[in-house]
C-alpha cells in the first residue's frame, strides 16, 4: 500500500510507550464511527501500512493480530493517522461484519444511564459463528 520510504516518514513520528506500543483507534470511514481500540508496535504499523490490512499487538497472546485472522471480519486501511503528540494513531478503516468480538458492530456498546451501565447495540453476528465455541471472553475479534 505505501513504499518502505513512505513508511520510514512515520516512523520516527510515533512516541510508543515503554512497552513498545502505541493505542490506535479504529473509526469506520463510510460513518466515522469508533468501533474499537487496540495496540499497534512497530512491526503491527510496518504491517498494515506495507499491506493495507490493519494488524494489531495482541497483548494477551504476545503477538500480532491480523484483524479478523479467525473471525473473517477483516479491517481495510482507508488512511493513517497521527494525533498531535504521534502518541496516538487513527485508523480510518473499511470494516468488514463486526469489529468487536462480542458480535456488535463496535466495541462501545455500553454507555451509563440513570439507572447504571446498560448495552444499548444488539449482537449482530453469533461470536460461536464467528470463532467457534471455544471464544468466549477473548479480545481477538
Amino acid at each position: 500500500m505505501y513504499s518502505e520510504a513512505a513508511i520510514e516518514t512515520v516512523l520516527p513520528a510515533l512516541r510508543f510507550d515503554a512497552d513498545g506500543l502505541v493505542p490506535a483507534v479504529a473509526q469506520a470511514a463510510t460513518t466515522g464511527e469508533v468501533l474499537m481500540v487496540a495496540w499497534m508496535n512497530r512491526d503491527a504499523v510496518v504491517e498494515t501500512l506495507r499491506t493495507g490490512r490493519v494488524c494489531y499487538w495482541s497483548r494477551s497472546r504476545s503477538r500480532l493480530w491480523r484483524k479478523g485472522e479467525s473471525s473473517g471480519q477483516v479491517q481495510r486501511l482507508k488512511e493513517f493517522r497521527l494525533d498531535c503528540d504521534g502518541d496516538t494513531v487513527l485508523l480510518v478503516v473499511e470494516q468488514a461484519g463486526v469489529a468487536c468480538h462480542t458480535g456488535r458492530r463496535n466495541c462501545f456498546f455500553r454507555a451509563m444511564r440513570p439507572d447504571g451501565l446498560q448495552p444499548f447495540l444488539e449482537v449482530e453476528t453469533d461470536p460461536a459463528l464467528l470463532y467457534g465455541s471455544d471464544l468466549l471472553g477473548g479480545p481477538a475479534a
